[in-house]
This record gives C-alpha cells, structure tokens and sequence, in this order.
C-alpha cells in the first residue's frame, strides 16, 4: 500500500464513523418522536387551550421508558418536535426498584403520581441549580402533589446522557420529578419567559 493510499485510509475511516453516529442518532431521534402519538398530543394541546394554558410548549414525562433512557420530554407544538429532553427519577416509595416504579397519590407515599399538573411559581431549591418549580396536581391521582411538596427540580447526580442498560439510582427522588442540571436549565429558561401556566403530564 502506497502513502497515498494510506492517506486516504486515514481519511475514511473516520468519516465512516461519522456517518454511523449520524445513522444511529437519527434512528434515536425518531424513536423518541414515535413515542408522541397523535391522541396525545392533541389531548394535551386541546388541555392548554382550554385551560388557559401556554400553547406553545409543554412537558411530557414517559414513565413507561426505562430509567436509563430520556423519558422527559420538552413538546413544540407549533413545529411538532422535542425541543429538549433527558432523564427522569421517579418516587422510591411503596416498593419502588428502578424498574418499576410504583404509582400513588397518597401523602408521605414517596412515589410518583401520574396525571396532568400545573408548573406553578419558581422559587430556591437546596439541590441542583438551587430553582424549583411548585407542581400543583390536576387530576384525581395527583391531586396531592402541592401538599407532598412535589417540584420540578434537579440533582446533580442525574446524569446529561443516558445511561440505559443501567437504570438510574433509587433514593433521588421522593416523589418530584427530578432531572439533571443541565436538562433543568434549559428548563428553567423556557419557564422564565411564560406568560401563561406550562402543563407537565405524567404518564405510563
């Protein structure tokens, strides 16, 4: 094999790889967007609507995903996309593992609950990047959520990326919502220009 050759081998071989991380990516990218069927979206979108909720974006949180992968997910309804998204601890409580989290409304249950809440007002947090939002529960199953001081918060543990097979830690997470720094960010500066009340759905 001549220089040349091996010039361009050299040349090759990486831009192979680039392709492959482009490929793997796109598959990535589109197996987050076929977790938005239709129904939901514009269950959520008719939700804000009518409520007098921002119509612009909001917060979907896939807890049938696995742990390890990004379930939170920032919804752009105008140009149907996810704008931001990452992971997400759920509650420890009632016999929770990291596989399977269990559901509850129950006050000092320390689990997640499911349903569509209201990102209320923003105020300091002792974890993360010291910002919280209050969460206040819209449904039956979460109607608790206010007076178990459930919050979008973050914790500096949670890790940027995925980290699938391995599921995230138990004990991060009393029933809040709990993403990472950088996701919660992001977060903060999407929520800090709202006009009108984010709706954050919880679902399974």
């Amino acid at each position: 094999m001549n220089l040349n050759h091996l010039f361009m081998l050299r040349l090759f071989i990486p831009v192979c790889f680039f392709l492959l991380a482009m490929c793997s990516s796109s598959k990535t990218k589109n197996a987050v967007y076929e977790k938005f069927d239709s129904v939901k979206i514009a269950e959520a979108f008719s939700f804000c609507k009518k409520n007098g909720f921002d119509t612009a974006t909001c917060f979907f949180v896939d807890m049938s995903i696995h742990s390890g992968k990004n379930r939170f997910f920032v919804w752009d309804f105008a140009n149907k996309k996810v704008l931001h998204q990452g992971l997400c601890c759920h509650g420890m409580g009632k016999g929770s593992t990291p596989s399977a989290p269990v559901f509850s409304n129950e006050i000092g249950s320390y689990c997640t609950s499911l349903g569509k809440y209201k990102v209320g007002i923003r105020s300091y947090s002792q974890w993360g990047i010291h910002v919280h939002y209050k969460l206040h529960g819209l449904e039956s199953t979460n109607s608790n959520a206010y007076n178990r001081i459930v919050v979008l918060h973050s914790y500096y543990p949670v890790s940027e990326s995925e980290t699938y097979p391995f599921h995230l830690s138990m004990g991060w997470s009393l029933g809040c919502p709990v993403v990472s720094d950088s996701l919660m960010t992001n977060l903060d500066a999407l929520l800090q220009k709202k006009t009108k009340p984010t709706l954050l759905w919880i679902y399974k």
